[in-house]
C-alpha cells in the first residue's frame, strides 16, 4: 500500500502520533476523533507503555476499535474510576490533547465562551479540565479547521494557560507547564524561545501563505518542513484495525 494515497485526515493522524513520541507510560486523554486514532496508533507502533482508557471506566492494555468500549473488544488492565482521574492527573502521570475554540499566538486556549465573557454570543464547554491540564502536565491541541476564527489576536476566555501567563506568574504552581504542538488540518505548529507559535511543519499540498492567511495574527512560518506521510504500515492499521468506518474523514474535511 503506497503511502502516497493518504488522505489529509491520515496525514493529521500521524501527525498527532508524533506528539505522543516519549511519554511513556502515563495516561494519554485525546479529545476528538483524530486525537484519540493517533494514541491507539501511537500504542500499537512505537510507544507501546502508552496507557489508554475505553472512554468510560477502564485503563487498557490493548486498546478497541474507535468507538468502542471494554465491551467491544480490548484488554482491560485496571479499573479507573472518574475520582482516580484526578489522581492521575495530580502526579503529573498524563498527557494530553484537547481541542480549541481559540489560540493566541503564546497558546493561551479558550473552549469556554465567545465575546465578552459577562455576557458572551456563544456559551461553548465552559473551562473544563483545561485549567489543570496546563497546570499539570503536557498538553497538545487538536484543531480541525485551521482559520482565523480559532487562531486570534487576543482569547475572550482563558482556559488553557498559554506560555505568556505561565511564565509571568509567581511563584511554583506553574513550574509543570508544559504546551507541545498544535496540530492542525493545514500544518504543525509550535512554539519558538520566546513562547510564541510558529510553523513546524506544513502538510502536503499546503503552502506557508495558505497558513498565513488562515491565522489571525503574524505567525513564522520561515523554518516550516513537510509533514510525514503515513507508513503503510500505520495506514493498515488506521483502516483495517483502529479505525475501520472512516470516522477520520469526518472530522477532517479539506
Amino acid at each position: 500500500m503506497s503511502t502516497l494515497e493518504a488522505t489529509r485526515a491520515e496525514v493529521c493522524v500521524v501527525a498527532c502520533a508524533d506528539a505522543w513520541r516519549g511519554s511513556g507510560e502515563v495516561l494519554a486523554h485525546a479529545v476528538g476523533i483524530v486525537p484519540s486514532i493517533s494514541a491507539r496508533l501511537a500504542k500499537l507502533t512505537f510507544e507501546p507503555d502508552l496507557v489508554l482508557t475505553d472512554g468510560e471506566c477502564f485503563l487498557m492494555s490493548e486498546p478497541p476499535p474507535l468507538g468502542g468500549n471494554a465491551a467491544t473488544g480490548g484488554t482491560i488492565e485496571s479499573w479507573a474510576p472518574f475520582r482516580r482521574i484526578f489522581d492521575i492527573l495530580a502526579t503529573g502521570r498524563r498527557h494530553s490533547m484537547m481541542g480549541a475554540s481559540q489560540v493566541d499566538r503564546y497558546g493561551n486556549q479558550n473552549i469556554s465562551s465567545i465575546g465578552d465573557w459577562r455576557k458572551p454570543k456563544r456559551q461553548l464547554i465552559g473551562v473544563r479540565g483545561a485549567p489543570g491540564n496546563t497546570v499539570n502536565h503536557r498538553t497538545d491541541y487538536w484543531v480541525s479547521n485551521h482559520s482565523a476564527r480559532v487562531f486570534v489576536e487576543a482569547v475572550d476566555v482563558v482556559s488553557g494557560v498559554g506560555n505568556d501567563r505561565a511564565r509571568a506568574h509567581e511563584g511554583t504552581a506553574l513550574r509543570f507547564h508544559d504546551l507541545g504542538v498544535v496540530v492542525t488540518d493545514l500544518a504543525v505548529l509550535d512554539y519558538d524561545a520566546d513562547g510564541l507559535l510558529k510553523v513546524r511543519s506544513l502538510h502536503p499540498g499546503v503552502t506557508a501563505e495558505e497558513v498565513a492567511e488562515q491565522t489571525g495574527f503574524a505567525i513564522d512560518t520561515s523554518g516550516a518542513g513537510t509533514t510525514r506521510l503515513p507508513t503503510a504500515e500505520e495506514l493498515e492499521l488506521i483502516r483495517t484495525v483502529i479505525d475501520p468506518r472512516g470516522l477520520r474523514d469526518k472530522e477532517v474535511r479539506r
